[in-house]
């Protein structure tokens, strides 16, 4: 069978962005160079804080509109690498859906520990919530959401109100949280640098979100993960859906077959969404959530 060179490109621009998903400087050239530049408005570097790495962007859908949801995405990298440009992907694909996304960067090891990640996070969560009017977006369905480091940084603050509160705001005031692959209950702490980020010791439990999960009125969760993740194990998402049902909550648990921790966040891309249904279901969860909440800013 003979295959043309725009399928022999297409290939191999997929395994770039497969393989690029797993390094960073490649998987941002590759993952940026194929997200369509169309659709959407991007407002970058956009201070939340007084840092270099206290910075966000903004994806806004291209179609004039106000009150649109708005999702705070937190990207991965065990706390230890990672860059909001190379997930401009992401903001593409929730903007492609009429999703206002916010991208934000925040302070990593070794510059600092936990709970540093953590403060940035509510910081950035916090500077969307008084000022996304300004682009359209509603600050009264506000989600956070995030990929393995990511993701935890999001379930932290959407479980424990403590994070939250020195801004005036609940984690009741979210409307929703979307994990992927996330790490809620990953005790006891074997990785050395893992061990350091999280010093010390007597202190671990209060580092899981799973910890705060007997809380009722958690926002509505929407948990993805892959059941051939062996970099963040499956048990932590079907853990936490468990403990927040159990306690009254509503936590949704899609389980991938086969998939595995990367291919859970690369169906994102526009060239790699047939790979999965994540988008689909983030949207819908999005939906959902707002379907029935009217308000504009």
């Amino acid at each position: 069978m003979s295959v043309g060179y725009g399928g022999v490109f297409r290939r191999a621009a997929i395994a770039s962005v497969l393989s690029g998903l797993l390094t960073a400087c490649s998987g941002q050239f590759w993952v940026n160079a194929l997200t369509p530049p169309w659709g959407h408005t991007r407002h970058a570097d956009i201070a939340y804080g007084e840092g270099p790495r206290q910075q966000l962007d903004i994806y806004a859908p291209a179609r004039p509109a106000t009150g649109r949801p708005v999702v705070v995405f937190f990207y991965g990298g065990s706390w230890q690498t990672g860059d909001k440009d190379g997930y401009r992907f992401v903001g593409q694909a929730l903007a492609s859906r009429g999703i206002t996304a916010v991208i934000p960067d925040y302070r990593l090891y070794p510059q600092v520990r936990f709970p540093a990640f953590v403060e940035d996070s509510a910081a950035a969560v916090a500077w969307t919530k008084r000022h996304i009017a300004d682009y359209g977006g509603a600050s009264c369905h506000l989600f956070v959401a995030g990929h393995s480091a990511g993701a935890y940084n999001a379930a932290m603050l959407a479980l424990d109100a403590a994070w939250l509160a020195p801004y005036g705001i609940s984690s009741t005031d979210l409307s929703g949280f979307i994990g992927l692959a996330g790490p809620y209950d990953f005790l006891p702490i074997t990785d050395p640098t893992l061990q350091r980020i999280f010093a010390p010791e007597s202190r671990w439990p209060q580092t899981q979100p799973i910890h705060y999960a007997d809380r009722a009125e958690a926002p509505p969760m929407l948990l993805m993960h892959g059941s051939a993740d062996t970099t963040v194990r499956p048990e932590n998402s079907r853990n936490l859906a468990a403990r927040v049902n159990a306690s009254g909550g509503n936590a949704k648990l899609k389980m991938y077959p086969g998939v595995t921790h990367v291919m859970q966040v690369a169906p994102l891309a526009a060239v790699l969404r047939f790979k999965g249904d994540e988008l689909d279901r983030i949207a819908g969860f999005v939906n959902k959530q707002t379907a029935d909440s009217l308000c504009s800013g």
